[in-house]
This record gives structure tokens, sequence and C-alpha cells, in this order.
């Protein structure tokens, strides 16, 4: 606002109005923040949790793999993989983390029994188990998925939201602050300056 322009006590009461709602906002985006950042972190154990498990389990299905190598052959191996039918399906669904859409799978269950793999039953019981660890191995990947997709959603919302609040902060909230000094100031100087004007139209009527 320049110094040529008047302000007016309206529109002082509209700044009050827009710093008001400003500082509104700031406070429900930094509750918004802190609570994004206490579910981050949530689901930060979940992921380290869960990626322990699937280096665990992805050990175990190459020990059975490995065993299963020694007793069939390895173009055996081959035939048996690429004789396993019906593809696993996974139901992917959403769920809302303080206003952020995540993936939801639920519960994860893709093991088979070895008929329904569908390579015969021509095969040792090492393949079977083989199999069967890996199917495990896949549901901790489909898992792990899940909860990473989640953690990188809300740090992307967790950036967003701080940048807002920063700028409430450090921006927009300190210009209206800064506005409406100025502007009560220019109203304080034309009220002294109406005062005084008062004044000396008194002191020349009473002359």
């Amino acid at each position: 606002m320049t110094q040529n322009v008047k302000p007016t006590r309206s529109e002082l009461m509209e700044l009050k109005k827009r710093i008001k709602l400003a500082k509104s906002g700031y406070n429900l985006l930094k509750k918004k923040r802190d609570g994004l950042i206490l579910d981050f972190f949530e689901i930060l154990k979940k992921v380290k949790n869960v990626r322990g498990e699937l280096t665990e389990e992805y050990k175990r299905a190459l020990q059975k793999m490995s065993l299963a190598r020694v007793i069939e052959s390895d173009l055996k191996i081959r035939s048996v993989a690429l004789a396993v039918a019906n593809s696993p399906e996974v139901e992917i669904g959403r769920k809302n983390i303080m206003g952020v859409v995540v993936p939801n799978i639920g519960e994860v269950e893709l093991r088979k029994t070895a008929l329904n793999r569908g390579y015969g039953l021509y095969t040792s019981a090492a393949v079977d188990e083989a199999a069967a660890e890996y199917e495990k191995v896949v549901e901790k990947v489909v898992r792990a998925a899940e909860i990473e997709t989640s953690m990188r959603k809300l740090l992307k919302e967790i950036e967003k939201t701080k940048r807002r609040v920063n700028a409430l902060e450090f921006e927009v909230i300190p210009k209206l602050d800064r506005t409406k000094s100025f502007i009560q100031l220019r109203l304080e100087e034309a009220e002294r300056e109406n005062i005084f004007r008062m004044k000396i139209i008194k002191r020349k009527h009473a002359a």
C-alpha cells in the first residue's frame, strides 16, 4: 500500500478477517502436518519390519530352490515354472489417511496347493516346497509394495503441507500483519489530523 492511498476502517476490518482466516488455516495445516508425520513414522516402522521379513523369506526360498535343483534338473525346474497356471490376483482397495488416499490390500493369501499350481503331480516334494516358499515371497512383496507406496504418498503430502505452512508463517501472515499495522497507523494519523482541524475551526468560530 503506497503513502498516497487513504485506507478506510472497512478495509482494516476486511484485512483483520483475512488475517484471522490465514491464522486459522495455518493452525489446521500444522495439525495436519504433525498428524501426517506421526502416521509416516508408524508406516516407516512397518516398512522396516516387512523388508526384514521379505529378506528372510527370500533367503529361505533360495535355499529351497537350491535343494530342488539338486534333486531335479534345471531343465525340469524351468519346465515346471512354465507350466504354472492361474497367476495370482490381488484386489487393491483404497483408504484415507488424513486426506491422503493410499492403497489398501488387506489380507494377502497367494499360496496354493500342489494341485492348484498346474504343473502336475510328477514333481518332487522339494519342488513343491520351493514353490510354496516363493509364494510367501510374493505375498511379502505385495505387502511391501502397499506399505512403501503409502509411505511415499504420505511423504509427498508432508512436503506439500510443510511448504504451505511455511508460506503462511513466513510470508502471508507477516505481510498481512505489516499491512494491518500500516493501515492502523494511517487511520490514527488521519484521526489526529481531523481533531487538529476541528480545533482550528473551533478557534476561528470562537474568535
